[in-house]
C-alpha cells in the first residue's frame, strides 16, 4: 500500500467516524461577526494551523482550497467571498466530500448569510488539480503538503502556482521539522499520513516555493505542533515539530533572488533623520522596519548605525518591498 492510499484511507475513517484527535487542536478557531461555526466542522478540524487571513481576502477574490476536511475553512473563506461557487474545495476522498455537503446544510441553518452554493466542492487530486491555468486568487491547503514525497511535493505546489493569478497567494499550514528524521519514519505509510513523519526543513520547504517561481515568502506563524519521543515511537531523542503559516506570493522573481519575510526588523538609530541605503530602503530615526532576510543582510553587512533583529518567525506584512 502507498502512502497516498494510506493517506486516503486514514481521512475516509475520519469522515466517517470524527477524530477530534487527528490534528493539532490548540490553533484557535476564527470567530468573524455573524459567523457560526458548526460544532461538527470545529471536531473534523484535521489542519495544524489557519489558512484565513482578513489581509488576503479583500474584493471578492476566487479561492481555491485543496483537502476539505470538516469544511470549516471552506466556510471561513466563503464569509470573505460570498457568490456562487466563489470557493473551490478540492478532495481526493468521496467519503470526506460528502461529509461537508452534509455539514453546509448544518452551516446554512445556523447562518442566515451562507448558501451551499457558495462552496464548489470537486472531487481531484492536489498533484493534478481540475482547476484551470491563472483562475483563482487564493489558493489554500492545511496540513496536506507535508504528507507528499519530494517530487510530489514539488508537483502540488507547482500545480498551485499554475492555478494562480499574477500576485496570488498560495495560503497554507504544514508541519516543519529542522531535525533530519530517519529512513524507517520516513518511510513508515501511517505516519506520514498522521502528518508525523513527511515534515521537512523549513528553508527546504521555502526553497521549493521559490524554486516553482514564487517572488515573495511570508512566515506569518511558527509554533510547536508535536514532539515524537523515544517513549512512543521509533527515535533516539526527543524530535520537536512545528508547524508553519506561510503566504507564498506569485510576484515576479527579482534579479537577486526572492524576499523572504522571517519577521526581522532593521531599526536605525544614528544622529541623522533616517538613512537611505539607495536601494530603496529608507529607514526613519528609531522607527523599525520590517526587512527581507536578503535585506537585512544587506543592512547588516553596511557600515552604518543599524541594528537588525532576528527572525521571529512571525510576519505580519509592510516593510522593504
Amino acid at each position: 500500500m502507498s502512502y497516498l492510499q494510506a493517506t486516503s484511507d486514514l481521512y475516509k475513517e475520519a469522515a466517517l467516524k470524527p477524530d477530534v484527535g487527528l490534528c493539532c487542536t490548540t490553533n484557535p478557531i476564527w470567530q468573524f461577526p455573524g459567523l457560526s461555526i458548526p460544532t461538527i466542522m470545529q471536531e473534523m478540524n484535521y489542519g495544524c494551523g489557519s489558512t484565513v487571513s482578513a489581509q488576503d481576502l479583500s474584493g471578492n477574490p476566487k479561492i481555491l482550497y485543496a483537502g476539505v476536511g470538516g469544511g470549516m475553512e471552506l466556510l471561513q473563506f466563503a464569509y470573505f467571498s460570498r457568490q456562487k461557487a466563489g470557493v473551490i474545495g478540492v478532495d481526493v476522498v468521496t467519503e470526506m466530500l460528502e461529509a461537508c455537503r452534509k455539514n453546509f446544510k448544518i452551516a446554512e441553518s445556523e447562518n442566515p448569510w451562507f448558501s451551499s452554493d457558495f462552496v464548489e466542492l470537486v472531487q481531484g487530486d492536489a498533484l493534478n488539480l481540475p482547476i484551470a491555468d491563472q483562475s483563482v486568487d487564493i489558493a489554500a491547503q492545511n496540513c496536506l503538503f507535508n504528507i507528499f514525497k519530494e517530487e510530489d511535493l514539488r508537483k502540488a505546489v507547482a500545480e498551485m502556482y499554475r492555478v494562480l493569478r499574477p500576485h496570488g497567494r498560495l495560503v497554507m499550514s504544514d508541519p516543519v521539522c529542522d531535525v533530519p528524521l530517519s529512513d524507517a519514519l520516513r518511510n513508515d505509510d501511517r505516519l506520514r499520513a498522521l502528518c508525523l513523519s513527511g515534515s521537512i526543513p523549513v528553508k527546504d520547504y521555502i526553497k521549493i516555493l521559490t524554486d516553482v517561481g514564487f517572488g515573495t515568502i511570508e512566515v506569518r506563524a511558527r509554533r510547536l505542533y508535536r514532539v515524537l519521543s523515544p517513549n512512543h515511537y521509533a527515535v533516539d531523542e526527543l524530535i520537536p515539530i512545528e508547524s508553519i503559516e506561510i503566504a507564498a506570493i506569485k510576484d515576479p522573481m527579482p534579479e537577486d533572488g526572492p524576499c523572504i519575510f522571517t519577521g526581522k526588523s532593521a531599526v536605525y538609530y544614528g544622529k541623522e533623520d533616517y538613512f537611505d541605503d539607495q536601494k530603496g530602503h529608507v529607514l526613519i530615526q528609531n522607527q523599525p522596519l520590517a526587512v527581507c532576510d536578503k535585506t537585512a543582510q544587506a543592512l547588516s553587512e553596511l557600515d552604518a548605525e543599524i541594528y537588525v533583529s532576528d527572525s521571529t518567525w512571525h510576519y505580519n506584512g509592510g516593510g522593504c518591498c
